[in-house]
């Protein structure tokens, strides 16, 4: 092991070495340029006419033709008196020709020169090699950038997950895949647009910094504005600002923007992240399952192409019609225990302590049934399944069941045993919300960090008067995740958050 670790030790100061020469071989270059009156930083722009994808399938039309590209260089080729590089631009890549007799003598020799990594813009003629490979053959050279450093090797990336997230860019450049994601990533985004405009709803934008941040159970980052003196909070959620909009007569809207959380990382959690909530006035939340079902549907054929979604080998169906189950008959399928049978919190303790479901003094019967469902059935939510009907104790914004008012008009979309989605037909009665938000209140003084805190300004606003109303949140990096196959919520965010490196 020993000796393992002295050998990686050794490479890794070779490596260092390594890339601390070419850095120098690379400045002096620069300056070489500088000196002869060709530094590139003075280039202020560049003529593109297409790009490189463009070329291969448009070449029937384009063979022969001059075109003119821009983008970094992956490799290079010298033989002589023609050579070959490659370049990457925003669609791909193409082969380019360089040939000494069709650039001319002294634009070869500073060719030559190049190095990987460069940004290079390139006329030339669309032509086919011998080989069969669409590529151009370039009449003009022009270094755009210099690269001072030296990329990854180009047959192993950057393989380095921590180094990948801390230098997206080179990642982007070096792995395709990682591109292709961010790719997919902004077309979904693009897509749920579409899907919600066409159907009536008005994108809005909603305050980040709050004085009173409420609509989820998180703990909030909290800062202090100077010019008025006061504490402030980062949003954890845009439910509230977006229900104060429905009251206003904005019968459809909905905000796609980055919420920001004071938890934990891991695979599934940034503190940092993109939620989409969305209110129409006149529903509830069987609405909310139908747009729900709709949207996933159109998102994944718009962008995929198919309503089957692979994710670690496990196939999703979102063509199929989506479960629909109850939270207590979820967990009287997976845990053998029927809440509707328990009516104490006595009761509710004695089989938590029986199960080996651990809770809390503060916890209420609702609360352990929560605790039920995410123990032993949430796993088991792989296919797209709507977890109905909330105890009303974990449910503070939402409406009550008329015929039982310990429950909630509530749903949680499960896909691959990750909740994607919470949605209510939304509390609209300003004397039960602010005593559900009194019960938070006690929650809180109880050591939950969590809970809500009473905003009068949105029960004032209750009080004016918001019609039924039926609203959801979803996830919008979790659900990306899924559609790309990606392990890691950071795997899908260009910039997650990182440890500062002293």
């Amino acid at each position: 092991m020993q000796d393992e670790r002295n050998i990686n030790a050794a490479s890794a100061a070779e490596e260092a070495a390594r890339s601390t020469s070419e850095r120098a071989v690379r400045r002096e270059k620069l300056a070489n340029l500088q000196q002869a009156g060709n530094d590139p930083f003075e280039i202020t722009k560049y003529d593109v006419t297409h790009h490189s994808t463009d070329i291969k399938e448009n070449y029937e039309e384009l063979e022969g033709k001059e075109v003119s590209i821009a983008g970094r260089m992956l490799s290079k080729r010298i033989m002589g008196k023609a050579s070959f590089c490659n370049v990457q631009d925003l669609k791909g890549n193409i082969q380019v020709y360089v040939a000494r007799d069709s650039i001319g003598e002294d634009s070869y020799a500073g060719f030559k020169k190049f190095d990987v990594g460069d940004i290079v813009g390139i006329v030339g003629t669309a032509f086919t090699t011998k080989t069969g490979e669409k590529s151009i053959h370039a009449t003009s050279v022009t270094l755009l950038t210099k690269s001072l450093q030296m990329l990854p090797e180009k047959y192993h990336g950057l393989t380095n997950t921590d180094l990948r997230y801390r230098q997206r860019y080179v990642d982007l450049i070096v792995n395709p895949e990682a591109r292709d994601v961010f790719v997919k990533r902004s077309r979904i985004i693009r897509e749920i647009r579409n899907f919600l405009d066409a159907r009536g709803f008005m994108e809005v934008e909603t305050p980040m910094l709050v004085s009173n941040a409420g609509g989820a159970a998180a703990r909030p980052f909290e800062t202090h504005f100077n010019a008025l003196d006061e504490d402030f909070k980062l949003r954890i959620s845009l439910e509230l600002y977006l229900k104060r909009l429905i009251v206003g007569g904005l019968e459809r809207v909905y905000e796609i923007g980055r919420v920001f959380r004071n938890e934990g990382l891991d695979t599934r959690h940034n503190p940092e992240f993109t939620l989409m909530e969305l209110y129409q006035a006149y529903t509830d939340y069987h609405g909310m399952m139908d747009l729900t079902e709709d949207m996933y549907r159109y998102v994944a054929q718009a962008v995929l192409g198919t309503t089957k979604i692979s994710y670690n080998g496990v196939e999703m169906d979102l063509g199929k019609p989506f479960e629909r189950i109850t939270m207590v008959d979820a967990v009287k399928k997976y845990a053998g225990v029927d809440f509707d049978a328990i009516n104490t919190l006595e009761e509710a303790r004695a089989i938590a302590k029986e199960k080996g479901v651990e809770y809390e003094e503060r916890h209420k019967k609702g609360d352990i049934l929560n605790l039920f469902f995410e123990t032993f059935a949430e796993e088991h939510m792989i296919q797209p399944t709507f977890v109905m009907d909330h105890p009303v104790e974990v449910s503070p914004l939402t409406k009550r069941k008329p015929d039982k008012p310990e429950y909630v008009e509530r749903f949680e979309f499960f896909m691959n045993g990750w909740e994607m989605a919470n949605a209510y037909s939304e509390l609209n009665d300003p004397i039960d919300q602010r005593a559900r938000f009194a019960a938070q209140e006690e929650q809180f003084a109880a050591g939950d960090e969590e809970a809500n805190h009473t905003d009068e300004d949105f029960l004032n606003a209750l009080e004016i008067g918001m019609p039924p109303t039926g609203g959801i949140g979803y996830g919008i990096d979790r659900m990306t995740m899924l559609f790309t196959d990606s392990a890691a919520i950071r795997d899908v965010l260009l910039f997650p958050t990182m440890k500062t490196i002293d």
